[in-house]
């Protein structure tokens, strides 16, 4: 008998974890450095642990581009962490410092921040500009 399972990387360390599907919402654990894979909570990420976690994780991924000094995506934040909260374990929610990783905005094209990205199996599959309310970023990344 197979069990599905489905492949996280670590937004820590970078490791990749298979994690049995009906285990995916039971708080698992890095298997290198023990931090929790999927903690409902969005994680900044860099370019070198962007690449990681796309390319190693097999849940949907939403990107929100965001910087300090924007209004909008300060108004934003409180949302996009509830939203990580719900999708927890279906979902991995992360944040890219635009200002601190213009290489990684512009390979995305990034004319405007906020803006969301979903990744699935490491290619765009939906995006969205301006700030949105909890239900809006739950509905995209479930999309």
């Amino acid at each position: 008998m197979t069990v599905a399972a489905s492949h996280v990387a670590c937004v820590h360390c970078g490791a990749t974890n298979r994690v049995p599907a009906a285990r995916l919402a039971d708080d698992p654990s890095c298997g290198r450095c023990g931090q929790a894979l999927l903690a409902g909570a969005p994680a900044d990420l860099d370019e070198a642990g962007f690449d990681r976690v796309v390319a190693h994780t097999d849940l949907p991924v939403l990107v929100d581009f965001w910087a300090p000094w924007c209004g909008p995506c300060r108004m934003m934040a409180p949302a996009f962490a509830q939203a990580a909260a719900q999708l927890k374990g279906r979902a991995l929610l992360v944040k890219v410092n635009s200002d601190e990783h213009p290489q990684l905005a512009a390979r995305f094209g990034i004319r405007g921040i906020p803006t969301l990205v979903r990744l699935h199996g490491g290619r765009e599959t939906t995006r969205q500009s301006g700030a949105l309310p909890v239900q809006a970023i739950v509905a995209l990344a479930a999309a």
